[in-house]
C-alpha cells in the first residue's frame, strides 16, 4: 500500500471533509468528460449507482495513470428522479426547472468513491439517501436562486444541504455525508482496515 494518497476530485467539501478526519493527501481533480460518459451509460440502461459508481471509477483510473504507485480515491455523485439522471445545473433557467421537477417529492442522491491502488481497482461502495422536497412557493423558488445562484452550479440539484439548501427539505433518510458526495465512514474504515489510518 502506498504512502501517497490522492484525491481524484476538485470539490471543496470532500477535500474538507478528508483534511477534518486527519487524512494526509494530495487533490489532483481528474479531466473526464462526465457528461459523455452519463450520457453513454444512461444509454446502455445503466442504473444510476452504477453510472455514479463507473463515474468515480473512471476518475481514480484516469488520475491513477499519472501517479502510479499511489493511492486514489475517486468520487461521484448523481440525483435519480423518477428513473432520470439530473446533471448539475448549467444555467439559473436549468436549475428552476429541476427545482420546480424535484419539490413536492422524493429523489435520490447515490454518492460512490472508488479506490485505486497503484493503478488497479481495490475498493468500491456505493452510499444511498432518499430526500423529501417540501412544496415551496414559485416566489420562495426564485428568491432562493437570487440568493444561491450561480454557486450552486457545481451542486447536483441545484443545492446544498450544508447551506440554505437545507430549508428545501421535510425529510431526509441517510447518511448525511453522503448527501454532501462522498461515502465517508465506509471510507474511512476501509483506509483504516487497509493500514492508511491508523486502527
Amino acid at each position: 500500500m502506498s504512502d501517497r494518497v490522492i484525491l481524484a476530485s476538485g470539490s471543496a467539501i470532500r477535500r474538507q471533509l478528508l483534511t477534518r478526519a486527519g487524512l494526509v493527501f494530495e487533490a489532483m481533480p481528474a479531466r473526464v468528460d462526465e457528461d459523455a460518459i452519463r450520457a453513454a451509460l444512461e444509454a446502455e440502461g445503466a442504473e444510476p449507482g452504477d453510472i455514479a459508481e463507473e463515474l468515480a471509477a473512471f476518475k481514480a483510473k484516469r488520475v491513477a495513470e499519472k501517479a502510479p504507485g499511489a493511492l486514489v480515491i475517486g468520487c461521484d455523485q448523481v440525483l435519480a428522479h423518477r428513473g432520470k439522471v439530473f446533471a448539475k445545473a448549467e444555467t439559473r433557467e436549468e436549475a428552476r426547472g429541476q427545482l420546480r421537477a424535484l419539490r413536492g417529492g422524493q429523489h435520490q442522491l447515490l454518492s460512490a468513491v472508488v479506490v485505486y491502488d497503484d493503478m488497479r481497482p481495490l475498493w468500491r461502495h456505493v452510499g444511498k439517501v432518499s430526500l423529501t422536497m417540501r412544496p415551496f412557493s414559485d416566489r420562495y423558488l426564485d428568491e432562493y436562486l437570487d440568493r444561491n445562484w450561480p454557486a450552486m452550479r457545481d451542486a447536483v440539484g441545484a443545492y446544498k444541504l450544508e447551506e440554505e439548501g437545507v430549508r428545501l427539505f421535510s425529510a431526509i433518510e441517510g447518511d448525511y455525508f453522503d448527501v454532501l458526495g462522498l461515502p465517508l465512514l465506509p471510507l474511512l474504515t476501509f483506509l483504516t482496515t487497509r493500514g492508511v489510518l491508523m486502527a
